[in-house]
């Protein structure tokens, strides 16, 4: 167990500690129950989702409702309830491969997501007992839809600002619950609502299970979307709505951690959720290249189309690699909090909860990763990815949200550094001691760059200088602003996209690194031309963030030691993209599928 733990790191600890290939999970490492599990997934949305898509998206009375059973059916609501409750219990890796295998579902991909995460999983880790035996293997078969009900009109991402309030009523029996929620995602048809309300005057949340025919539940119409149109989204009122004493979520005034660990898991999945979306949409697009003809040939051939299609392969399987990584640090957190006498439950929201760092990059970088495939897909089918006629226009529509979804990707930005930070002088790692003595190794001594190295070295240290761009900057503004740096959001912003870079660029370079271990190096030939483009271009990235930041609070001296030292660690060997983009593409042009 001790040999175990040193190989587990924690959340944000990839910035300070190497990881070793051996220690991350790759997709390619699949059993075969996991591949079971989504082929049943695929099946799924072949005979059930695909054929019905504008039935969904015109919100045919019922539909939705009745797809979600039929997938609860076949077991695919349950895959991480235990068994006790009549689901599979199933690791968090394989709960995120069948979230990543329905994200291609469209508005389905939304409702099946709210069901099995935020609407079900409150109540597994912080129900009681008899709430658990209650509802979850209701949940599990689909008998019962859930729903989360968090935002109000003035509560978005200040969510603990919200006005919904819960009085006791003296018989001690009912609270009596008045407030508004809105964007409630599922809530037209769901059965069971996790709300959040305060109780008499308490500054903070608690959170309730609330059923639909409750007294003075009040369902709106569904609301008009831009995309996602198939998802029920409505706004909900309690209007002296009777509650139930016992329907009260874990403890008075736990709702707001209940639902910032909830939120943790929540975008974490939707990182994953966003690969299945992607993987379809390349599909079409190199399925379109290959057939549409221009000055006598298919436009496949042309290099503009195939930097697109690399492009379009590159950031998707940068994505899955970080987030298949992510999950076996989750799944290993759990187990030894299980291990150490920890219930399974508790277990599983404080493993999550501990890569919060990792949970609001992946949101971000996946839900950009989608924004640009879909738009990339747009384009290479021209006009006919303009027309309703195609899937590309509803792919393209029901991507935007994600950037919304779960906290907005600025919001979240924000939270990666800000939790950095803290998270790091909680470890007592000193962001402003290592800073102050990087400048002071730059002005005395006169670094030598490292030559001769092989492959995979001479990439780990491209990615070892990326991060301490990030920890230069991290403690550079931390002594700079002190108390006012929240003011700086885009000096922030700029870190983090350093942060969430060079973690992705870590991540793929060890995918690769294992897949060739397993495999041998001349399986992973165009896997590395993956990474060569991946880190070239990631290097100007993180140099561009670097210089906006440091051009935004240093002059003199200062700002012209931060430069050389930002310069010194972006410097990659130069490399042929053009060949290296257009391998990729004819990899998949020849595939005629994202098979990567």
């Amino acid at each position: 167990m001790e040999k175990e733990k040193k190989h587990i790191l924690k959340g944000g600890e990839f910035l300070i500690k190497e990881t070793k290939a051996d220690d991350i999970f790759i997709p390619e490492e699949f059993d075969e129950e996991q591949k079971m599990i989504i082929q049943t997934c695929e099946d799924f949305l072949e005979t059930e989702i695909f054929p019905n898509l504008d039935r969904i998206d015109e919100q045919e009375d019922g539909l939705m409702r009745e797809l979600l059973s039929k997938a609860g059916e076949l077991g695919l609501l349950g895959i991480s309830i235990p068994e006790k409750y009549d689901g599979f219990e199933q690791s968090f890796t394989t709960s995120m491969l069948a979230s990543a295998s329905m994200g291609s579902g469209y508005s389905f991909s939304v409702a099946y997501s709210a069901h099995t995460g935020i609407g079900t999983l409150p109540i597994l880790y912080y129900g009681n007992d008899e709430q658990k035996e209650k509802y979850i293997p209701r949940l599990a078969s689909g008998e019962l839809a859930a729903a989360y009900c968090l935002t109000e009109p003035n509560a978005g991402s200040d969510a603990n600002s919200g006005k919904t309030k819960a009085v006791l009523l003296e018989d001690g029996k009912h609270y009596i619950l008045n407030g508004q929620k809105m964007w409630i995602t599922n809530g037209g048809f769901a059965d069971i609502q996790i709300v959040f309300a305060k109780i008499d005057n308490d500054r903070v949340l608690s959170a309730f299970i609330v059923e639909k025919d409750f007294p003075g539940v009040v369902i709106n119409p569904e609301e008009k979307k831009m995309g996602i149109k198939g998802s029920s989204t409505v706004q909900i009122f309690y209007n002296d709505c009777m509650v139930p004493v016992e329907n009260l979520l874990g403890k008075r005034g736990g709702g707001f951690r209940i639902a910032l660990n909830i939120l943790h898991m929540g975008r974490v999945k939707l990182g994953g959720t966003v690969l299945g979306a992607a993987k379809t949409t390349i599909n079409q697009s190199v399925n379109y290249a290959n057939e549409r003809k221009q000055f006598g040939t298919e436009i496949a051939n042309f290099g503009a189309i195939k930097y697109k299609l690399a492009e379009q392969v590159i950031k998707t399987f940068v994505t899955e690699s970080s987030v298949y990584r992510v999950c076996k640090n989750i799944d290993d957190a759990i187990q030894l909090l299980v291990d150490s006498g920890v219930e399974k439950d508790k277990a599983s929201i404080e493993g999550i909860a501990q890569y919060a760092i990792e949970a609001a990059f992946l949101k971000v970088y996946g839900s950009e990763v989608l924004n640009y495939v879909v738009d990339e897909a747009v384009q290479i089918f021209g006009g006919m990815g303009f027309s309703a006629e195609t899937s590309i226009d509803r792919a393209y529509r029901d991507s935007r949200i994600n950037r919304i979804f779960e906290g907005t990707n600025e919001i979240n930005r924000l939270l990666v550094v800000d939790t950095t930070i803290k998270k790091a002088l909680k470890e007592g790692f000193d962001v402003i001691r290592y800073a102050n003595y990087i400048i002071r190794v730059l002005k005395e001594v006169k670094e030598v760059e490292k030559t001769n190295l092989s492959y995979y070295d001479e990439k780990k240290q491209y990615v070892r200088n990326f991060k301490k761009t990030a920890l230069l900057l991290l403690g550079v503004i931390s002594e700079k602003f002190q108390r006012k740096l929240t003011e700086e959001q885009e000096i922030l912003f700029n870190i983090s996209d350093i942060i969430m870079q060079s973690y992705a660029a870590e991540s793929a370079l060890l995918r690769v690194r294992k897949l060739g271990q397993i495999n041998g190096e001349e399986s992973v030939k165009i896997y590395k031309d993956i990474i060569d483009v991946f880190i070239y271009d990631v290097a100007n990235n993180i140099r561009k963030a670097g210089m906006d930041a440091i051009n935004s609070f240093a002059e003199g001296e200062e700002q012209e030691i931060l430069i050389k030292r930002i310069n010194f660690f972006t410097k990659v060997r130069a490399i042929n993209v053009k060949d290296a983009r257009r391998r990729i593409a004819e990899k998949l042009i020849e595939d005629n599928k994202y098979k990567f």
